[in-house]
C-alpha cells in the first residue's frame, strides 16, 4: 500500500535492497502503488512485515548482498530442488532481487514436497501476492499459521494482502491481531497507518504512522509513509522535514515535488482506492532503482 502495499512496510514503500537504492525516490513508486498497496510493509527481503517470513537481519541488505545468495543457494537448489532450505532462501533471495515469477516457481515446487511447512507455506502466500494472484495468496496465508499458533507476520501478509484487494476493514482487524501478538511493531503499525489511508482517515493515519516512526526500530520505509500521509493532507513542509531524516537535502525537495504534483492530481482518491492503477511495469518520472514497502518485512 502505499500511494503508490503489505508493513515499511504495506507493500508501499520498503527499504534498500536492490528496489530501495535511492529512499529519495521511493515515494515517486508508492504514489503510483498505493492503489495496490505497494508502499506497504510486505516486508520485502526481511519479511517482517509481509515477506517471506524469518527474522530480519540487524543492518539492511545490499543488492551485491542479494546477488550472492541468490547464487549460493541458487546452486544448491540445482544440485536438490528437495532440499527445504535451498527452496525457502533461494525463494527469497530472487524475490529480493523482484524476480517474482522465479520465486514463486521454487516455492511452488516446494510446498508440494513439504505439504506441511508452515513456513513455506507463508513464503508461497506471499509470492502468490507479489505475482497479483491476490486471491490465491489470501487462502494460501490462511493456511500458513492456525488459531492455536497464530503468527504476526502472517496476518500482517494477510492484512497487506486484503488492502490490495479494497478490503480495508478487514485488512485493519488483520493489523490489529498481528499488533496483539507483537504490540508496537513498527512495520504492522505502518501497515496499519497506510490502510487508514487508504480508506481515508488520514488523522488515524497519521497519528498511526507517528508512532510507528517513534519506535526504536522503525526504518526508513515507516518515515516514508509518513511522508506520504503528510503530504496527502497538503503539509508538504513538515513531510520535507521528515524526508531528509533519509534523504539528502536535493533528494528530499525532489521527492516531495513529486509527491505534490501527484497528491495535485484530479484523480488521487481514486488512486488511492485503486480506481486508477499504475499499468504493469511502469514507473514514474523520478522512479529510478528505488522500490516499494515496506519492510519490509515486512506484507
Amino acid at each position: 500500500m502505499s500511494i503508490a502495499p503489505s508493513s515499511a512496510a504495506h507493500p508501499a514503500f520498503r527499504q534498500l535492497p536492490h528496489r530501495h537504492r535511492r529512499i529519495g525516490f521511493g515515494f515517486a513508486v508508492c504514489v503510483a502503488a498505493l492503489a495496490l498497496a505497494g508502499c506497504q510493509s510486505r516486508g520485502g527481503p526481511g519479511d517482517i512485515t509481509g515477506s517471506i517470513g524469518r527474522s530480519q537481519p540487524a543492518q539492511p541488505r545490499t543488492a551485491a548482498d542479494w546477488q550472492a545468495e541468490r547464487e549460493s543457494w541458487g546452486k544448491r537448489y540445482d544440485t536438490d530442488p528437495k532440499d527445504r532450505n535451498a527452496a525457502f532462501y533461494y525463494a527469497r533471495a530472487l524475490r529480493a532481487m523482484d524476480q517474482h515469477a522465479q520465486a514463486l516457481a521454487v516455492l511452488q515446487n516446494a510446498v508440494l514436497i513439504h505439504q506441511d511447512d508452515r513456513e513455506l507455506l507463508g513464503a508461497y502466500g506471499r509470492s502468490l501476492a507479489d505475482n497479483g494472484r491476490l486471491r490465491e495468496a489470501d487462502e494460501v496465508l490462511s493456511r500458513a499459521h492456525s488459531p492455536e499458533r497464530p503468527d504476526w507476520r502472517i496476518l500482517s501478509a494477510q492484512g497487506t494482502v486484503a488492502d490490495q484487494l479494497g478490503e480495508h476493514e478487514r485488512a485493519q482487524q488483520l493489523y490489529q491481531a498481528a499488533l496483539k501478538l507483537a504490540p508496537s511493531e513498527p512495520t504492522v503499525m505502518s501497515n496499519l497507518g497506510l490502510s487508514l489511508a487508504l480508506s481515508r482517515h488520514l488523522p488515524d493515519a497519521e497519528r498511526v504512522l507517528r508512532e510507528a516512526a517513534a519506535q526504536p526500530a522503525a526504518d526508513a520505509r515507516v518515515r516514508q509513509n509518513l511522508v506520504l500521509v503528510l503530504g496527502l493532507q497538503g503539509r508538504f513542509g513538515e513531510a520535507e522535514t521528515v524526508a531528509r531524516q533519509d534523504q539528502s537535502p536535493a533528494e528530499a525537495a525532489a521527492a516531495i515535488a513529486y509527491l505534490k504534483r501527484s497528491v495535485s492530481q484530479q484523480n488521487s482518491w481514486d488512486l488511492l482506492k485503486g480506481k486508477a492503477k499504475p499499468q504493469p511495469g511502469a514507473k514514474p518520472p523520478l522512479a529510478q532503482g528505488a522500490g516499494s514497502a515496506a519492510t519490509q518485512s515486512q506484507g
